[in-house]
């Protein structure tokens, strides 16, 4: 029997041993989802947070948390998964025409 993604990701919140380490798993949950949902590469852009979050704020670095998000201008190219040949999307399946 194949479990879908999101019940398995309730089982596995089931062994939060507590409700920080619970808070910790849906943060990172939401980073994952929304990168993949923004066509980004979630392994390179939680890499390219943790890289640069330590230096928020300081000269020459990123100057605030909203740069980090997915539609930020700053975020770079190599963050971004490659699209297949043939697939320009104008408009994310959300927006209206």
């Amino acid at each position: 029997m194949r479990l879908c993604a999101q019940e398995h990701n309730r089982k596995n919140w089931l062994f939060a041993n507590t409700p920080n380490g619970a808070r910790a798993s849906a943060i990172y949950y939401s980073l994952i989802v929304s990168a993949k949902e923004n066509g980004l590469n979630p392994f390179e852009y939680l890499t390219w947070i943790f890289t640069n979050a330590p230096n928020l704020g300081k000269t020459g670095y990123i100057a605030s948390v909203r740069d980090f998000l997915p539609g930020s201008e700053t975020i770079p190219k190599k963050v971004f998964t490659p699209k297949p040949c043939g697939t320009n999307v104008e408009k994310f399946a959300w927006e209206e025409d």
